[in-house]
């Protein structure tokens, strides 16, 4: 909308500079026809241009003042887009539902009456995103209108993006083959050039990342996301490949490269910060990186930040249990099902930390019961990384109830299938698990072989604390130590000696000399001194 006797040379120059993804070039041409006195039409293209340059604020204020311009004009199709475009604005740039929620209103209103219009499908696309994880069921009775209509309309950017996202839908249903499917369909529309708009190609994209993400089908999302890295290098939309990146890094963190997770993570936290939502998610995962590492206080201080995103409610429960805080990381896993609550494959890290968690507390019924749901949306999905959580999870139960020999078996599947997944921190973890039953078993040489691997893997990621923790259960357990042989540990500790602690405790030399030769042996050290450290790290002292 141009008032008469504004030139068109600038709108024009503007609408170009946007086929090319010369985001700065849009914006200057855009602001010279609004100086001009150009309409609405201009100040849309200044908000979109600004959009993709990441500046959030601005854009959401010349959406607005769009918005505005195109009521005052008598144009509700243009003034409904506008209000569909806000909604994103003060969600995602701000995280203020509330008033996203009154703008989608807004926009339902104005369309009210209009007849079929590409901006009718894109609002039901918009209230079904902001349906998942959810309402799936909603979402995908959106998605099926918007589907729908962009085939009426020819509009394939709409068709493709209401495929994908009832694909995920599907899969946050537990229907995964079918779900998976029509994500691969969209993504492959988008990679091939069958779309045309940028956003609509980057839902599209991201929508099926989330679901792999999701299954843990990391071989599909590695070979997804390097044709969407080549697909969009030249586009100059750096939101869109941030958000790739953070859950790109995801699977690279599972896949045990921990240096590059960390650079794409850090990169895309930066390039996000403007973007609350997506931002905290960055940070949410770099936190659970962080706890991998064993870098526990920075962990802490970044899951502070990210307080209320589901990841960092999962994460921060995972790290309760490694501080040995079981109740806590129970209480953890449990708001973050709550979280999902409605969903089915979302679900599945929360029962694998509370299987865990349940276990170490004791409380087998609520381990194994968390293991038998998590194993059948494994069931259901057919990944060995899901399936190997579940294993993973059945033996914490098994270990927990003291069937060793079950527990024996889960590890052992477990170990095969994350290892075959290529998840080595995964994998590492249920060694230990293996290694403890098989000690249980009375399988020493068996158990410290296990242990010995796990730590071996763990060093070799720079996962310190599981590394710490994998060669004290190796050392030793209290049972091990006789009571003698801890009364005699506990004078090593004192800087007796041999003579010494023969006096106090009416022994000879020779048997004492033995005792703590024995101490030595059973807790893998070669100094009294190593001994005693490791004692009271252990709490035998």
């Amino acid at each position: 909308m141009t008032d008469p006797g504004v030139s068109t040379d600038d709108l024009d120059a503007g609408a170009r500079a946007l086929d090319q993804c010369n985001w700065a070039d849009a914006r200057a041409a855009f602001e010279r026809a609004i100086a001009d006195g150009a309409g609405p039409k201009a100040l849309e293209g200044l908000a979109q241009a600004t959009f993709f340059l990441d500046e959030v604020e601005l854009a959401l204020e010349t959406h607005e003042r769009a918005y505005a311009g195109y009521r005052e004009a008598g144009c509700p199709i243009d003034a409904a887009r506008m209000a569909i475009a806000l909604a994103w604005d003060y969600r995602s740039g701000r995280g203020e539902r509330a008033v996203s929620d009154g703008w989608l209103a807004r926009a339902r209103r104005l369309l009210d009456g209009c007849g079929p219009t590409p901006e009718l499908g894109w609002l039901a696309l918009r209230e079904a995103s902001f349906s998942l994880p959810g309402d799936a069921t909603h979402a995908r009775m959106r998605c099926a209108e918007a589907e729908a209509l962009g085939r009426e309309l020819g509009d394939v950017d709409l068709e493709m993006t209401a495929v994908a996202l009832d694909g995920l839908a599907r899969v946050s249903q537990g229907d995964i083959a079918a779900g998976m499917a029509r994500l691969d369909e969209a993504t492959a529309a988008a990679t091939a050039g069958d779309m045309q708009d940028l956003v609509a190609i980057g839902f599209s994209c991201c929508y099926l990342i989330f679901a792999c993400e999701r299954v843990r089908d990391f071989e599909r999302a590695g070979q997804w996301c390097q044709r969407v890295a080549d697909m969009s290098a030249g586009w100059n939309i750096a939101a869109l490949r941030a958000v790739c990146r953070c859950h790109y890094a995801t699977v690279l963190m599972l896949r045990g490269e921990w240096e590059t997770a960390e650079v794409e993570l850090t990169d895309a936290g930066a390039l996000l910060a403007a973007r609350p939502f997506e931002g905290i998610d960055a940070m949410a995962r770099l936190a659970e990186l962080r706890r991998r590492q064993g870098r526990h206080e920075e962990a802490a201080a970044l899951l502070r930040r990210a307080e209320h995103n589901p990841t960092a409610v999962l994460s921060s429960g995972a790290l309760a249990l490694d501080r040995g805080d079981a109740a806590a990381a129970a209480d953890g896993a449990s708001r973050f099902l709550r979280l999902m609550a409605g969903t089915h494959t979302e679900r599945a890290p929360g029962l694998e930390l509370l299987a865990e968690a349940q276990a170490a507390a004791g409380a087998v019924g609520e381990a194994a019961a968390a293991a038998e749901e998590l194993a059948a949306i494994a069931s259901s999905a057919g990944t060995d990384p899901l399936r190997g959580a579940a294993r993973f999870a059945e033996g914490c139960a098994d270990a927990a109830g003291q069937d060793f020999e079950a527990a024996r078996e889960a590890f052992e599947d477990a170990v095969g299938l994350l290892g075959n997944a290529g998840l080595p921190f995964e994998a590492a973890r249920a060694r230990v698990g293996l290694a403890s039953a098989l000690r249980e078993l009375g399988r020493d040489d068996a158990a410290r072989a296990e242990y010995d691997r796990a730590v071996a893997v763990f060093a070799d990621l720079g996962a310190a604390s599981e590394e710490r923790r994998a060669k004290l259960l190796r050392r030793t357990r209290r049972a091990e130590l006789s009571a003698r042989e801890r009364e005699v540990l506990g004078l090593v500790a004192q800087g007796r000696t041999n003579a010494e602690i023969a006096s106090a405790l009416v022994l000879s030399e020779h048997t004492v000399h033995r005792h703590v030769a024995n101490v030595l042996a059973k807790l893998g050290c070669s100094k009294r001194a190593e001994a005693v450290a490791v004692a009271l790290e252990e709490g035998l002292l």
